[in-house]
């Protein structure tokens, strides 16, 4: 009885120990017997991995060496703007016979950069105006109007279209790339608010009829303005040396000084 009862214990141990043998070995199969895939193995050494954050001094570096390498001498941009001045010159004088066997004369032709003779700056409303070459006062009168409105009213008047000649004479004397106007069209009623202010404005000035513009040159002195625009002798001409402008109008010929 004893004999049976000991050897029981030891026949379910043989049986366990069978069991995870066989485990083992059918797991040991499996592993042995899985397929390989090349594909995956290849593509698990390959894989980029995640690039790594370029610092500032680095993504200069890099930009650096990427640029092209240009290096242009003094004599180099000289040679160049030689070769461009004659090509110009060429084109010039081949427009110009053009234009005479065709019968015309544009003032330029498209794509031609276009050097202004000046720029007039309204100091009050910030707008400018460039006076180019070929203009003429039927082609710029509007503009020019528009330009010289009443800042106060905002309100325009056809001015006379002989200012326009008077600021492009005194912009070729001076060389002036800039000319700014103080004053231009002035309204009845900016011109009494400005008298009821004491200001010095005519009750009837040459402001309110369109004929009149006031302006300066920055690093001229407003005497040579002055000196210049009375040897035009198209009308009166004030003299403004505290507020350091000239006054020049298309009406009676005639000079004082202001403040």
């Amino acid at each position: 009885m004893f004999a049976v009862l000991a050897l029981a214990p030891a026949s379910g141990l043989n049986a366990d120990a069978s069991a995870g043998a066989r485990a083992d070995s059918a797991a040991a199969s499996t592993a042995v017997f899985d397929p390989y895939d090349p594909v995956l193995a290849r593509g698990e050494h390959i894989a980029p991995g995640t690039a790594r954050e370029l610092s500032k001094k680095e993504e200069w570096l890099r930009e650096k060496a990427l640029r092209p390498d240009f290096h242009t001498t003094d004599a180099d941009l000289a040679r160049a703007q030689a070769l461009e001045a004659k090509a110009s010159k060429a084109r010039a004088q081949s427009r110009g016979k053009r234009e005479v066997a065709l019968g015309t004369d544009p003032a330029w032709s498209p794509g031609e950069r276009i050097e202004p003779v000046t720029t007039l700056f309204n100091v009050w409303t910030h707008e400018a105006l460039p006076l180019l070459p070929g203009q003429t006062p039927t082609t710029l009168g509007k503009r020019f109007c528009m330009f010289l409105r009443d800042h106060f009213t905002n309100q325009p008047t056809n001015m006379d279209t002989r200012l326009i000649g008077v600021l492009q004479h005194v912009a070729g004397k001076f060389s002036a790339k800039r000319i700014e106007v103080v004053s231009g069209y002035r309204s009845p009623k900016y011109n009494l608010m400005l008298r009821k202010k004491g200001h010095q404005v005519a009750r009837h000035s040459q402001h309110m009829e369109g004929n009149a513009v006031d302006f300066r040159i920055r690093g001229v002195a407003t005497k040579q303005v002055l000196h210049y625009v009375k040897s035009l002798r198209l009308g009166g001409v004030g003299y403004y040396p505290n507020s350091q402008f000239v006054h020049s109008d298309t009406g009676p010929i005639r000079y004082w000084t202001g403040s």
